[in-house]
């Protein structure tokens, strides 16, 4: 009896296990007659293209026969990327008391000239870079926090942030960090409507001016100041000659365009000096118009010559450019302040510093009371110098001659 029940049971599991896989062949019948390739014809479709993905039907190569494909315009492309075609700038901002300077350079690091950039100062107005070169000035702000921003520019990837800077209403005298985006060289400018420094010591002499570079050996040490206009120096034959030190021209800012420009000699006179055991200073001819630009003439002189060791003092050459100069106007008290204003950059950077004028210039155009803390280089053209005042460098000649040096050189008499 026991027996005839299990067998019924085994009997009915199997027939419940056939039942359930009739069921699961059913249900995937046309899955199955698909695997074993006997699907049966079903009613053709009319291929179109698909509207958005440009695929046509089944076929995902479809794309490639679409030749609306990659005609954005013909196919009424849209897309919600954006493809910025310009050059990318940046800014940068620094202040020198209630001077602010904004500064837009590209991605190598260059000015960005050629545009008329707009920079918007948060509460203050909006300032055009009308000389386009790149830099835009804001002056006499009030002491505070402010912030700058660049409007845009065709042509221009711009920031559209908003960048912080705080105003103190005090100048400090300290070398700027990113002045070299400033300087320009030498082919970038015009020479000779920039160039143009004028010495009055020419047309100030008596007549008694000695050009011999033996004139005063037994007075002080001889020395030169050369710049680019002096041409190609052999300074091994300068250093034969006698010459004890050199004054080499750095730079200048241009008399028009007021750029900083850098002696395309400078290097080249440097290496040459201090190869040949010559003991060096430098000098830079000033234009600046306010103690914002002359600490950027300092600056530029800081920068230039860290790859050198000075051992004369750097002086500020405050002379005329031809009477057209963009600072020849300036009154006593501005130049003697603009003068402070190189000299204390200069001496918070680690160098002595000096001033360069003529008998007249130190007489008319300078307050000496002012800059008695620094060193002082005369120019009169005189066999012997009646100047009133200290002084410590002479240049006693603009026509001397010295082997090593085609032409006609400055000479100089140092006395300590």
């Amino acid at each position: 009896m026991k027996s005839k029940w299990v067998r019924q049971s085994i009997l009915m599991g199997v027939i419940m296990v056939v039942g359930i896989l009739a069921l699961v062949i059913l249900s995937n019948w046309d899955t199955i007659r698909r695997r074993i390739g006997h699907q049966s014809p079903q009613p053709a479709v009319e291929a179109s293209p698909d509207a958005e993905g440009g695929q046509i039907g089944d076929d995902l190569s479809g794309f490639m026969r679409d030749e609306n494909f990659f005609d954005k315009t013909g196919s009424g492309y849209k897309s919600d990327i954006i493809i910025e075609n310009g050059i990318k700038v940046n800014v940068m901002l620094d202040s020198i008391g209630q001077d602010l300077r904004v500064t837009v350079i590209d991605t190598m690091g260059n000015l960005a000239a050629g545009a008329e950039f707009v920079a918007d100062v948060e509460g203050v107005g909006r300032y055009t870079d009308t000389d386009k070169d790149g830099i835009i000035y804001v002056e006499h702000l009030r002491e505070g926090d402010y912030f700058v921003s660049l409007e845009d520019m065709e042509g221009y990837i711009v920031p559209h942030t908003k960048t912080m800077i705080r105003i103190s209403k005090d100048i400090q005298y300290k070398a700027l960090s990113d002045v070299a985006f400033l300087v320009l060289t030498e082919d970038q400018v015009d020479v000779t409507v920039d160039d143009t420094q004028s010495n009055s010591a020419d047309t100030e002499g008596d007549g008694s001016e000695n050009i011999e570079a033996d004139a005063y050996e037994s007075a002080g040490r001889l020395g030169i100041d050369v710049s680019s206009h002096n041409g190609e120096i052999n300074w091994t034959e300068v250093k034969e000659a006698g010459v004890q030190f050199a004054i080499i021209r750095c730079g200048y800012r241009g008399a028009s365009s007021g750029s900083l420009v850098l002696d395309s000699r400078f290097a080249e006179n440097m290496r040459g000096a201090i190869k040949a055991g010559i003991p060096v200073g430098v000098y830079f001819f000033s234009q600046a118009v306010n103690e914002t630009e002359a600490i950027e003439e300092a600056s530029m002189v800081v920068e230039e010559c860290k790859l050198y060791l000075l051992d004369l003092p750097v002086f500020i050459d405050s002379e005329s450019a031809g009477g057209k100069g963009r600072a020849d106007r300036l009154d006593v008290d501005e130049r003697t302040a603009i003068t402070r204003a190189f000299c204390e950059t200069i001496t918070n950077s680690g160098y002595e510093a000096g001033v360069y004028a003529s008998k007249k210039w130190w007489n008319s155009k300078l307050d000496a009371e002012q800059l008695t803390l620094y060193h002082s280089w005369l120019a009169q053209y005189t066999e012997t110098p009646d100047y009133d005042g200290y002084y410590d460098y002479w240049q006693y000649t603009s026509k001397g001659t010295i082997k090593g040096i085609e032409g006609k050189v400055d000479l100089n008499i140092k006395y300590r």
